[in-house]
């Protein structure tokens, strides 16, 4: 089993796994994630690689945190790694777009990350107001309907004329 499949069973599995044990599992994992990007944002432009072991134990982590912290920045990342199939002995990166991890955090919510000291050596405060702005709408959809007017041809596909069909009822 792959190692994210590993971690997705211990993280997200509430039918076989304790959820109070799950939420420790996560305030514990929020903590470490934190202080590891506290870590990678004093050099915010060196490439960091190696092999997810190795990466654990340069950060002093779990194998398992390893695996859901490249699992986190994957969406940030200059060049994703394998996620899905990587092991202990795949080779990651974890070079990352500063803007698109800015406005990742924004996004996920992840207040601890975004608000850390280490991103005012970074970016001015009208660019992190920018890039803040840019995340909250991120996954943001719009619906554009157009406007149906009384003698256009029914969106049902009746045939008839909107006022005749559908908009009778309008």
């Amino acid at each position: 089993m792959a190692l994210l499949d590993k971690w997705r069973a211990m993280a997200y599995d509430t039918k076989n796994n304790d959820k109070a044990k799950i939420q420790r599992l996560w305030d514990d994992y929020f903590k470490q994630e934190k202080r590891v990007y506290q870590e990678l944002l004093k050099n915010p432009d060196e490439e960091v690689t190696g092999t997810v072991a190795q990466l654990a134990e340069k950060y002093d982590l779990s194998i398992m945190y390893m695996t859901a912290f490249l699992d986190g920045i994957d969406e940030s990342l200059k060049v994703k790694n394998p996620i899905e199939e990587m092991e202990e002995d795949t080779n990651v990166s974890l070079a990352f777009d500063k803007e698109k991890l800015y406005m990742n955090m924004v996004d996920a919510k992840a207040d601890w990350l975004y608000n850390l000291s280490e991103w005012d050596a970074i970016f001015s405060p009208e660019k992190r107001d920018e890039l803040y702005k840019a995340g909250k709408n991120l996954n943001t959809v719009k619906h554009e309907t157009p406007k149906i007017y009384p003698n256009d041809p029914c969106p049902c596909g009746s045939g008839k004329k909107y006022k005749k069909c559908c908009g009778k009822n309008a």
